[in-house]
């Protein structure tokens, strides 16, 4: 019988400098490595930044990507022009997409999707800087939660990380 493929999501900041990103696509490469990808499955809410950089090394990597958005109306309203093109091949690669059930992407809708997301992983990997949350949907909040939940969590954030 075959072992359940191992189940990682992502939480990150979605602003990070250039340099950044590539420091964060040069670890998160380096932490799939350790994973066979036919026993690995990424899962992402796609958001600009953190969450699509884990969505596109888990592609590179061969691995299956699942997504979850927080709404209907997310990519309409929440993908910037600059980030579509990426959000698009991104979605396009995912074996599976689930919207949830909100028709306007806010609060609550970020907050479900970040939930959806936990409740299906054996892992967090959360791209952070390790400072406190500003609000319930935030990066500092979704590493709360998932320890609440006893789910393990590495935080990635490599010497020389920044936020723009």
């Amino acid at each position: 019988m075959d072992a359940e493929p191992t189940r990682i999501g992502v939480t990150g900041h979605v602003g990070l400098t250039a340099q950044t990103a590539a420091l964060v696509a040069a670890a998160l490469r380096e932490l799939l490595a350790g994973y066979p990808p036919a026993e690995l499955t990424g899962v992402s809410c796609l958001a600009a930044g953190a969450d699509t950089i884990f969505a596109e090394a888990v592609v590179a990597h061969g691995a299956r990507l699942e997504v979850v958005l927080p709404s209907a109306d997310y990519r309409a309203r929440k993908v910037a022009p600059e980030h579509a093109a990426t959000f698009d091949r991104m979605a396009w690669h995912a074996a599976s997409v689930r919207v949830m059930p909100h028709e306007r992407a806010g609060r609550a809708a970020y907050e479900d999707a970040n939930a959806a997301m936990l409740a299906r992983c054996d892992l967090l990997v959360a791209v952070w800087d390790g400072q406190p949350a500003v609000d319930q949907g935030g990066t500092a909040a979704v590493v709360a939660q998932a320890h609440t939940l006893g789910l393990p969590v590495v935080v990635v954030w490599p010497d020389g990380s920044r936020r723009a």
